[in-house]
C-alpha cells in the first residue's frame, strides 16, 4: 500500500508539474495584452535612410512565470514581407540565462531602442509584435499583434532646388583714379622751376590731360597739393613758403589744364594744404639712408624738443654733413600733387552689342561676365561665357558659369567637366559647391558633404545645400539653421520634420512653392499636424488640381489617416 500510495503521488507530482510548466506559457500568452507599450513615433516614421523604434513597456505584476522566458520582435510587415528589428529577451526569476529578469510579484519596465534601414515598401506597413515564449524544452509562440502604424515617408518630400553658385565680375562702370607728381624746390624758394616741368611725372601729366583732358569718359573731380618746407629754416619763413610752395604747384598744374582746355572750375577745383617744416619726412629719409652716421644725428635731434633749437641743430648738421644738406633737405622742399579723376565706362547697351559682336573681345573680362547678365536668354549667356573663356582663358569664372548653364540644361557630364576645369585654373568654392551639388544630385550624399565642407565660405547657397543634406540625414535643427535667411519649401519641409508647424506654414506662404502641387501638398501635412481639416481638405483639392497623381499618395499617406473624408 505505502508503495503503491507512493508512486500514485510521484506520478500526480510529475503530472502536475507538467502542467504548470504548460500552462504558465499558456497564461502569459493569454493575458499577453496586459504588457503596455509606448510606442515612438507612432506611427513610424523615415528619418535618414532608417525607421527607428523607441518603445516604453511593462510587464505587470503577478504575469510573468518564474521560469518561463519570452523572446520579443517588432517586426514591419508589409504585402512584399517583413522586416524584424533586433529581438529583446526577458525571462522569469528562476528561468536559466542572462535575458533581463521580470519579477514575479512586482513586474518591471523596459525599455527598447532600434532602427532598420528604410525600403520603399515599407510606406504602407504595419509594426507587429512576434512572441516566441519558452519553458524548458517548450516553446509557445504568441498571437502577433499590432503595436503601431507605418511608415509615414514626408522627409522623402525632400525637393531638390540645391543651389549651384555663378561666379560674380567685378564689374564698376564708374572708377576712381589719380595722376600723380612732385614738383621739388630751390632752398627757400617757391619758384617753379622749367626743369622741375620736364620731369618724367610732370611730362606724364601732361600727356595724359592732352590725351584725355576732353574726353567725355574721364570726369576731374579735383587736385590736392600738399606742401612742405624743409625743416633748417625758421618756423614762420618755412610756413609761409609752404603755403607759397601749394600756390605755385596750383598755378603750374592749371596752366597745364588750360593749355589742353581741361574744364574745371579753379576756385573748387584745387585743395590746397600747406604742411609746413617735414620733421617726419626728415626722420623716414635719414632712417632710409646710407649716411653713416644717422643714427647719432637723430639721437641728436630727439633731445631737443624746443623746435627752434632742432632747426639750429639741422643747420649745424647741414653745414658738418655735407650728406645731408645733398641727400636728405633737398627731397623735402616739394609739393605733392594728386589729380583725381574718374573714369566712366561703357553702357549696359555699349556693352551688350559688343558682346554680340565679332569685337567682343575688345571687352575686358569684367565687362564680358558682366555682359552675360544683361540676357535672360540661357544660351546668349553661354555663349558670353564661352567667348568670355576664349579671350581669357586663365580666368575660372568663364569655365565655372559654363558649367552651371550645362546644369541647368540637365547636362550633368558636361557641367561637372567644365567645373573641374575651372577648379584647374584655380581653386575657388563657386567650383567645389558646384560639383557638390552634382555628387548630391547622383546620390553621393557623402561625397557632397565633403565638397560642402571644402565650399564653406563661398556663401549662402553652400550653407543652404548642406541643409539638404540634413534633410536627408534626419538632422531637421541643423538644415532650419543652414537654410537661414531663406524661405522655400525644403525649410518648411525641415520645420514641419522638426516639430514647428506654425513657422513652417509661414515659411511656405512665403515661398515661391506656395502654389505649386508639392507645396500644396506639404500645406495639406502641415493642415494634418494642426488638425484643421479644412486646410487639409483645400490644400489637397489644390494639389490635385496641379498633379492628379498626387491623390492617389494622399490615399496611402499615413499624414492624413485621421482625415479619410477630407482625401478623397
Amino acid at each position: 500500500m505505502r508503495l503503491s500510495n507512493v508512486k500514485a503521488l510521484a506520478l500526480v507530482a510529475i503530472i502536475g508539474f507538467a502542467t504548470a510548466a504548460c500552462g504558465g506559457l499558456g497564461k502569459m500568452a493569454k493575458y499577453a495584452e496586459t504588457i503596455k507599450y509606448d510606442v515612438q513615433p507612432n506611427p513610424l516614421i523615415v528619418r535618414g535612410d532608417s525607421v527607428e523604434l523607441n518603445i516604453n513597456g511593462n510587464f505587470p505584476g503577478k504575469y510573468f512565470s518564474k521560469k518561463a522566458m519570452v523572446e520579443l520582435t517588432p517586426t514591419l510587415t508589409y504585402a512584399a514581407g517583413s522586416t524584424p528589428y533586433k529581438m529583446v529577451s526577458f525571462q522569469g526569476e528562476s528561468a536559466p540565462g542572462n535575458a533581463t529578469v521580470i519579477p514575479y510579484e512586482t513586474g518591471k519596465n523596459f525599455t527598447y531602442s532600434d532602427k532598420v534601414a528604410y525600403k520603399p515598401e515599407m510606406k504602407d506597413s504595419e509594426l507587429m509584435l512576434n512572441i516566441l515564449g519558452k519553458q524548458g524544452s517548450k516553446e509557445k509562440a504568441f498571437d502577433p499583434f499590432k503595436l503601431a502604424d507605418g511608415v509615414i515617408t514626408t522627409p522623402l518630400l525632400v525637393m531638390s532646388d540645391d543651389m549651384s553658385i555663378i561666379a560674380k565680375d567685378k564689374f564698376t562702370r564708374t572708377t576712381s583714379h589719380e595722376a600723380n607728381a612732385v614738383i621739388n624746390y630751390l632752398v627757400n624758394s617757391s619758384v617753379v622751376r622749367s626743369t622741375e616741368l620736364r620731369d618724367d611725372d610732370m611730362k606724364a601729366i601732361d600727356s595724359f590731360l592732352k590725351a584725355y583732358g576732353t574726353n567725355s569718359d574721364y570726369e576731374f573731380k579735383g587736385a590736392t597739393i600738399l606742401a612742405y618746407a624743409s625743416p633748417e629754416g625758421e618756423i614762420s619763413l618755412n610756413e609761409n613758403l609752404a603755403v607759397e610752395r601749394a600756390e605755385s604747384a596750383q598755378k603750374a598744374v592749371a596752366n597745364v589744364m588750360k593749355s589742353h582746355k581741361v574744364n574745371f572750375d579753379a576756385d573748387k577745383f584745387f585743395n590746397l594744404v600747406p604742411k609746413g617744416e617735414d620733421w617726419e619726412g626728415f626722420k623716414e629719409k635719414m632712417i632710409a639712408s646710407d649716411i653713416a652716421d644717422k643714427e647719432l644725428i637723430l639721437r641728436i635731434l630727439t633731445m631737443y624738443a624746443d623746435v627752434a633749437e632742432r632747426e639750429r641743430e639741422i643747420k649745424n648738421l647741414a653745414a658738418t654733413y655735407t650728406e645731408v644738406a645733398e641727400k636728405i633737405l633737398p627731397a623735402l622742399r616739394r609739393s605733392q600733387i594728386t589729380v583725381n579723376y574718374d573714369i566712366v565706362g561703357r553702357t549696359d547697351d555699349e556693352i551688350i552689342i559688343l558682346a554680340r559682336s565679332a569685337n567682343a573681345d575688345s571687352l575686358s573680362i569684367e565687362e564680358m561676365l558682366y555682359a552675360a547678365t544683361l540676357s535672360d536668354d540661357m544660351n546668349e549667356q553661354n555663349a558670353i561665357y564661352e567667348k568670355a573663356s576664349q579671350t581669357y582663358p586663365n580666368d575660372y569664372r568663364a569655365y565655372n558659369n559654363m558649367g552651371v548653364m550645362k546644369m541647368k540644361k540637365n547636362d550633368m557630364n558636361g557641367a561637372k567637366q567644365m567645373f573641374e576645369t575651372a577648379q584647374s585654373k584655380e581653386d575657388n568654392t563657386f567650383s567645389k559647391n558646384n560639383l557638390a551639388v552634382i555628387k548630391r544630385l547622383s546620390g553621393d550624399r557623402k561625397g557632397a558633404a565633403t565638397g560642402y565642407s571644402s565650399a564653406a565660405g563661398g556663401g549662402d547657397e553652400v550653407n543652404y545645400n548642406m541643409g539638404i543634406l540634413d534633410i536627408m540625414n534626419g538632422n531637421y535643427q541643423s538644415a532650419i539653421q543652414n537654410m537661414k535667411g531663406y524661405n522655400t519649401y525644403n525649410k518648411a519641409l525641415a520645420q514641419v520634420l522638426s516639430g514647428n508647424n506654425e513657422a513652417a506654414l509661414s515659411t511656405l506662404n512665403q515661398s515661391d512653392a506656395k502654389d505649386t502641387a508639392e507645396g500644396q501638398y506639404l500645406k495639406a501635412i502641415i493642415g494634418a499636424r494642426m488638425n484643421d481639416a479644412s486646410m487639409v481638405s483645400n490644400s489637397l483639392k489644390a494639389s490635385y488640381a496641379l498633379d492628379a497623381s498626387l491623390k492617389e499618395r494622399a490615399a496611402e499617406d499615413l499624414e492624413f489617416r485621421n482625415f479619410q473624408n477630407e482625401i478623397m
